[in-house]
């Protein structure tokens, strides 16, 4: 039997006590969290038909209209690898937590992981992947999607039945605004919330790399997990330089009775 890595992980106390005692629990995750499941970040290298194309700039508003079937061929090859990865024991001790106090989750990523490993409450500040919608009325998209088994450069979108517009992936591309029922979520549940724990996010995307200032001064305690120093290190009370499959579980099973 493989051996529990989180049994070698040692949890600073403070931190125990801390989210022992909070009753309302914000995690915010960024692409760090997911890419302990083995998807990529924006900022690591992409091997094979991809990586001479920046990611910066295919998720773009004048990307899509200056090639669509080239965006749409990236964004499903980005789909498809989501449908292939599993929740990692982070996104799992999350989703424990919300069992046994009011935990929400607001996440930058736009996979769906959080909600695979059991998270009832999860707030998708940069949309989701997988919720596709027209691309000219807005209307969602629910037809079957098809992905082709291997990366291919370019694809043609489907059409929206309602107006004939070509159909998009449900992200927040670079310069657009974000959706306004989500962020106002997110202020208010950080506003709301006894502690906030920063996993997995480089704090230099904004607005949502505010939201843990704006915990801070509504009165929560700020909890950075990161294996790394980042934008955000220096607006928290406390950080922990620990990866997320590591430390959560690790973190909730020193509070939390087994089961």
């Amino acid at each position: 039997m493989e051996q529990d890595d989180t049994a070698r992980v040692t949890v600073p106390k403070a931190l125990t006590e801390i989210a022992a005692r909070s009753p309302r629990v914000v995690v915010l995750t960024g692409a760090g969290m997911s890419a302990e499941s083995g998807l990529a970040t924006f900022r690591d290298p992409h091997a094979g038909l991809w990586e001479r194309f920046s990611p910066q700039a295919l998720a773009s508003a004048s990307a899509w209209e200056d090639d669509p079937e080239l965006v749409w061929a990236w964004y499903l090859w980005r789909f498809e690898r989501i449908e292939h990865v599993a929740p990692n024991a982070g996104h799992v001790a999350i989703a424990r937590w919300g069992r046994g106090a009011d935990v929400s989750v607001v996440t930058q990523n736009v996979d769906d992981l959080h909600e695979r490993a059991g998270s009832a409450d999860v707030v998708h500040v940069h949309g989701a992947i997988a919720s596709f919608r027209c691309s000219v009325c807005e209307a969602p998209y629910a037809e079957p999607i098809d992905v082709p088994d291997e990366p291919v450069e370019r694809l043609p979108p489907p059409v929206c039945r309602v107006c004939g517009g070509l159909v998009r992936p449900g992200v927040v591309w670079f310069g657009e605004v974000l959706p306004v029922d989500a962020w106002t979520r997110a202020v208010a549940l950080v506003s709301e919330a006894d502690l906030v724990v920063v996993v997995g996010t480089s704090g230099i995307v904004y607005p949502a790399a505010g939201l843990p200032a704006i915990a801070r001064s509504e009165g929560a305690v700020v909890i950075e997990i990161n294996p790394d120093r980042t934008d955000v290190s220096d607006m928290v009370h406390h950080t922990w330089h620990e990866t997320a499959a590591r430390a959560l579980p690790a973190l909730v099973g020193s509070f939390l009775p087994a089961g």
